[in-house]
């Protein structure tokens, strides 16, 4: 009996022991967010799909002051990082559409340090004065399609049975035109209603419709600049693209090629260009605080064809002045 107490008690202080060794070691707590950085930042060199990055890392390949030295895959993405006349850049492909834009721009912006980013693309005209090759630099960009689908009003036909709240957005609207010169004319598309996206960010208390969002003023100027002091820039060499900088691009989840509301979306946001991932880096940029431009390439008029839509026919001749026209604004935010 004798034993057993005594073997109870020095069992019971071995347990004291190791748990007052517990109590006293330092708690080390985990770390959340996205990686901080020191030294350099890259720009961002950023295409959509492959006949755009042949384009982009062509003119790499052929600069003697321009290289890639390291290609590392993070969640199946692939990022090169290089120098392009001793700026550090980063070259990726954001894939095609809304989502994969914003999930991979955001990803890059979490595992590199990015100051600026300049993104290159084919597009489709909704202005019909622009063709194949010509290059639009827009100042702002907009969704086409964050919208509400509606039922029609059986009491009313040709009138749609709006819920509350839109019906709520659309009483303020000419208080907004009439704050905001840019602000878009909504009207409906058949049964479907333009909407806005709900964004928040550092400084504010709570999400807010957002019309748009604006390319930084900074990217904009040195396209401006870059585009004007070009050679012409021929298009299989039958005439000399036209390059623009300002007025109003759209981002939209689908592959626009229907020439009514190719019409409707030119009424409503008073836009050039439309295609699938600019507004939603725009979004993700000015959530960050990083500076963003974006260039378009026009690869044919969104539903302006007879028949099945060519812009295939185009993408890597047009790529390939997107790609000079991106360089030339690199060459200008170098001096």
């Amino acid at each position: 009996m004798k034993l057993r107490v005594i073997s109870f008690l020095l069992c019971m202080s071995f347990v004291v022991v190791i748990t007052g060794c517990a109590n006293t070691s330092p708690v080390t707590q985990p770390q959340y967010g996205p990686a901080s950085f020191t030294g350099d930042k890259f720009t961002a060199v950023m295409v959509a799909y492959a006949p755009e990055m042949e384009g982009i890392l062509g003119k790499i390949d052929s600069d003697p002051d321009a290289q890639i030295h390291t290609t590392t895959t993070i969640k199946g993405i692939t990022y090169r990082i290089g120098t392009y006349h001793d700026e550090p850049i980063l070259v990726f492909a954001t894939g095609m559409s809304i989502a994969n834009a914003a999930m991979s721009t955001q990803m890059a912006l979490d595992y590199f340090p990015v100051k600026q980013v300049v993104y290159m693309g084919i597009a489709g005209a909704v202005n019909p004065k622009w063709q194949p090759g010509d290059v639009i630099v827009p100042e702002r960009w907009y969704y086409h399609d964050e919208s509400v689908y509606t039922n029609e009003d059986a009491e009313n036909p040709g009138e749609y049975v709006l819920p509350e709240y839109y019906a709520k957005f659309m009483e303020e609207q000419p208080a907004r035109i009439a704050e905001d010169p840019h602000y878009p004319k909504y009207k409906p598309f058949q049964f479907i209603h333009p909407d806005e996206v709900l964004i928040v960010k550092d400084g504010m208390d709570k999400p807010e419709d957002t019309p748009y969002f604006t390319a930084s003023p900074r990217l904009l100027n040195a396209a401006k600049t870059a585009m004007a002091e070009m050679p012409a820039q021929r298009i299989l060499n039958e005439r000399n693209a036209k390059l623009h900088v300002g007025g109003n691009g759209v981002t939209g989840s689908v592959f626009m090629d229907n020439r009514e509301y190719r019409k409707w979306v030119r009424d409503v946001f008073t836009a050039e260009v439309t295609e699938m991932e600019s507004t939603a880096i725009g979004q993700v940029c000015t959530i960050n605080d990083v500076d963003w431009v974006i260039i378009r390439a026009i690869s044919d008029l969104a539903g302006g064809q007879e028949g099945v839509n060519t812009e295939n026919m185009y993408d890597k001749e047009v790529s390939r002045v997107g790609a000079n026209v991106l360089f030339a604004v690199l060459d200008e935010l170098a001096e």
